[in-house]
């Protein structure tokens, strides 16, 4: 195998989760944090940042729950899930649905500044358990035995 084998790269049977999940990861933080300094400034372009960023993160979530299913079925031949991978299934289906709620929340408090705080408090549940979908990826793949 070549080192720039894009053959290889595109149709291994588990590289294309491992290579979208870092998408929604970083867009859901980056909102969070954009939704933080909007706040703090009183800013609306922050604001709106955030909101970008977090339509992106529900539309980029969606096809890794889709990978990760396949990588499972592909990679342990749909084998009973157990242990730390189960976690990482329930917690990677959770961080999806979060995620496209948190952005739903996102879309209905745009005309009020009163549901701000709302939206935060979603966010930042999102991003914990998202933080925690992926640390337990870590040891699914083995980066943090």
């Amino acid at each position: 195998m070549h080192l720039f084998d894009l053959q290889h790269t595109v149709l291994a049977k588990h590289a294309q989760h491992v290579v979208l999940v870092h998408f929604p990861v970083a867009l859901v933080v980056i909102a969070l944090l954009f939704d933080l300094i909007a706040l703090r400034w009183r800013d609306g372009v922050w604001a709106a940042a955030a909101y970008y960023n977090l339509s992106v993160a529900a539309a980029a979530a969606l096809p890794v729950a889709i990978t990760g299913l396949l990588a499972w079925r592909w990679q342990l031949e749909g084998a009973p899930l157990r242990g730390v991978l189960r976690l990482h299934l329930v917690f990677g289906l959770s961080s999806c649905v979060m995620i496209c709620v948190t952005w739903w929340v996102a879309r209905r408090s745009i005309q009020t500044a009163k549901s701000r705080a709302r939206r935060l408090g979603f966010e930042l549940a999102t991003v914990l358990v998202v933080a925690l979908t992926a640390h337990l990826g870590g040891f699914v793949s083995g980066i943090n035995m």
